[in-house]
């Protein structure tokens, strides 16, 4: 990839930077120009760019793919697409890959710790030990994860990995997806609406789309009621935030644990004294194992496309 220009929307993991450059790539660092003269960044340098590296916040849409006509492959440090501009690349014959399956395991770990850390209220007990509360007297009672019925919203990769995991606690397992799966040890409901009225623990799990934008609405909210645990590893826009906030402050949602938010990296400051909340900021695959994975699937993929070769995680 000796020469190849390749824009980075990101500040990059580390490692991955330094592949990029060991390959001989000349890096065009986007995230370090102001947001208001982004565009103008990629027309001043579009004519050495031919592969964006992109990530859930800052992808390529159809401006910054218009400003790039020598723009041949974006290559997504994301599962999500949805800051991805996938019509537009269509179009032009940019092809664009992602980073599926190797985040998978922990994505779903954090899902499970996210609903026990919530139920337990394990932030709120870990500052009661460490204030010297407990010596005025023991920390309240809560509530068990094991057994509790647990709704996954979208049983891909990542809501079927949950799901097991889940199963594992003796919980029973319903979902809504676009279709019903092969998986008849698991509840299907055909609306949102049903899933929540007959879960305790709702995990946001599907691919944000514009019929998945605040699939988590007020009546979605409000069946799955005063008892009920909302959990999102999705993405932020997956849910009506200030209807979220208004519930959690009003009583008419138990709790929630969120890794992503709708104005990232802006989190409600309404949150902040909750303690039936757990908030944690976008880390779902922020393992050194992972990430690392992810980096070594976008160098393949670019490795791939510049030396003619199968892409390795096609999705254009």
């Amino acid at each position: 990839m000796d020469k190849i220009g390749v824009l980075v929307t990101h500040k990059p993991l580390p490692y991955l930077e330094q592949e990029l450059t060991r390959r001989g790539c000349r890096l065009f660092r986007l995230w370090e120009s102001p947001e208001s003269r982004r565009l103008e960044f990629c027309r001043q340098n579009a004519a050495d760019i031919q592969a964006i590296v992109g990530n859930s916040n800052y992808g390529a849409d159809a401006a910054t793919i218009d400003a790039l006509p020598k723009l041949e492959i974006v290559a997504s440090f994301s599962v999500g697409l949805d800051k991805v501009d996938l019509p537009k690349c269509k179009e032009r014959g940019i092809r664009v890959t992602n980073t599926p399956d190797v985040l998978t395991d922990d994505v779903a770990d954090l899902a499970i710790g996210l609903a026990i850390s919530v139920m337990r209220r394990i932030p709120s007990a870990d500052k009661y030990a460490r204030s010297g509360a407990w010596k005025k007297g023991e920390y309240t009672l809560t509530t068990r994860f094991s057994g509790k019925r647990v709704g996954i919203l979208g049983l891909g990769r990542i809501g079927l990995a949950i799901a097991k995991r889940a199963e594992a606690f003796d919980c029973p397992i319903s979902y809504y997806s676009r279709s019903e799966k092969p998986h008849p040890n698991y509840t299907y409901y055909s609306t949102p609406i049903d899933l929540a009225s007959n879960c305790d623990i709702l995990v946001v799990a599907c691919a944000l789309t514009e019929e998945t934008r605040h699939i988590i609405n007020r009546a979605v909210i409000d069946a799955l009621g005063p008892k009920g645990v909302l959990i999102n590893i999705g993405r932020g826009p997956h849910v009506d935030e200030p209807e979220l906030v208004a519930a959690l402050v009003e009583g008419r949602l138990g709790g929630a644990g969120l890794d992503v938010f709708e104005n990232e990296p802006h989190v409600p400051e309404e949150l902040f004294a909750l303690d039936n909340v757990v908030l944690v900021p976008h880390v779902a695959s922020a393992t050194i194992e992972t990430r690392t994975a992810m980096a070594d699937l976008v160098l393949g993929n670019l490795e791939a496309h510049f030396l003619k070769k199968p892409l390795l995680t096609p999705v254009v």
